[in-house]
């Protein structure tokens, strides 16, 4: 019977043969027969949750960790290839491990017999009812029960969105579409947050996120600066990614004495820059978002005025070219869409050093390729998988002139 073996994995995770057949839960090593049964190669592994193949969180369970490396490496670099962009330094990729997830958006409905809390299936919108999430910090896993039972008796007939967040103060609740009918929903609603020693609890009953729970401000710690956390607020996803990305950024913009940290969000990286580098560094922090930036403004204060802030739409506004010239560094980490409109301002600049933080290696590309055609190197690139077993990939980059 022939036979194919798998060589690659492509971008949704499905195994390639050398021919371009794709094969759905296979991995390289592994040989597919041609009536479709997989014999399973030295890197194909049992997955590590039950859910697995039926949960849409995960694609890539059934791969070992050199896989997982190579996929998240290859990602990256293909992505800049695909744009004719040069590497320099490609480092050592990172992988977050398991348990390690400490923000995650989870769907429930209430059903004649109770209730399911859980990621869709891949495809659908039909929810997995998870007796267990191996990519999850426990703090937020050990929960799921117990909003399974809490939606059972108040939730209302309908899909309802719920976001889990770790914060200083514990786990951060937001239930949307969750009306809260009458005085003992309410009351039911106090009694969770308290008994389960939540952080905070906000509501969205249809006109924004209420605050039911909250015995002290909500807070996250950036770089050592506690920074009051808004609802539904982003953060990267795993603290250890978040650390290396810390650490990359500050060793690329170590002798910058002013810079300008673009779609900054809570100051990520701003509070980060602003403890090192030269004496008497400034660092401009520039959000759109009027929640984060209000938040990040407020923190600070506590830097002795070497953060600065600045509320800034930089997709319609994005800061000019000779704005941009007076910076000695600059570091954007913009959303999955990217940032064409700054990276073009940037482009032609002066700036002499750029950090790019993205989250989508293919609108990363296309930017990559506009500085690279203005005359930067791409100087180090560093791929980052912190959404462990999933094909979402993210990285680092430097770029120098």
């Amino acid at each position: 019977m022939p036979v194919s073996e798998i060589v690659r994995l492509a971008a949704e995770g499905d195994g390639v043969t050398a021919d371009g057949q794709h094969v759905s839960l296979a991995v390289p090593g592994d040989v597919v027969a041609s009536d479709g049964i997989i014999e399973r190669g030295a890197h194909h592994v049992d997955p590590a949750c039950r859910h697995f193949t039926v949960c849409g969180g995960c694609q890539l369970q059934h791969a070992d960790e050199e896989i997982l490396r190579a996929f998240v490496r290859d990602r990256v670099v293909n992505a800049a290839r695909g744009q004719g962009v040069d590497i320099g330094d490609l480092l050592p990729e990172h992988l977050s491990p398991e348990g390690s997830r400490r923000r995650a958006s989870l769907h429930a409905l209430r059903v004649a017999n109770g209730a399911i809390v859980g990621f869709r299936e891949a495809g659908s919108h039909r929810l997995v009812d998870l007796s267990e999430c191996p990519v999850l910090r426990p703090e937020l896993a050990t929960l799921i029960p117990a909003m399974r039972e809490f939606v059972a008796k108040h939730g209302p007939k309908r899909n309802v969105d719920i976001a889990l967040t770790l914060c200083d103060q514990g786990v951060d609740v937001g239930l949307s579409h969750f009306p809260l009918d009458g005085l003992a929903a309410t009351e039911a609603a106090l009694d969770f947050a308290r008994g389960h020693q939540l952080a905070r609890l906000t509501i969205d009953q249809g006109y924004g996120a209420e605050t039911v729970w909250e015995p002290e401000p909500a807070t996250i710690s950036l770089s050592g600066v506690p920074v009051a956390m808004p609802a539904g607020a982003f953060l990267q996803a795993t603290q250890d990614a978040e650390d290396l990305m810390v650490v990359d950024a500050g060793q690329a913009l170590d002798d910058a004495r002013i810079v300008a940290d673009l779609f900054a969000g809570l100051g990520t990286f701003a509070f980060a820059l602003a403890r090192s580098g030269p004496a008497g560094r400034k660092v401009l922090a520039v959000e759109a978002d009027q929640a984060a930036h209000l938040a990040c403004k407020a923190s600070a204060v506590r830097t002795g005025g070497r953060v600065l802030t600045m509320h800034r739409d930089l997709f319609r506004n994005p800061l000019q070219a000779a704005e941009l010239s007076r910076f000695e560094g600059v570091l954007l980490d913009p959303p999955r869409a990217g940032a064409r409109a700054q990276v073009a301002q940037l482009a032609q600049s002066d700036c002499p050093r750029a950090v790019y933080v993205s989250c989508n290696p293919s609108s990363w590309a296309r930017d990559a390729a506009v500085l690279c055609d203005a005359g930067y190197n791409l100087e180090t690139l560093r791929p980052v998988g912190q959404f462990r077993w999933s094909t979402h990939v993210e990285l680092v980059s430097v770029f120098s002139r």
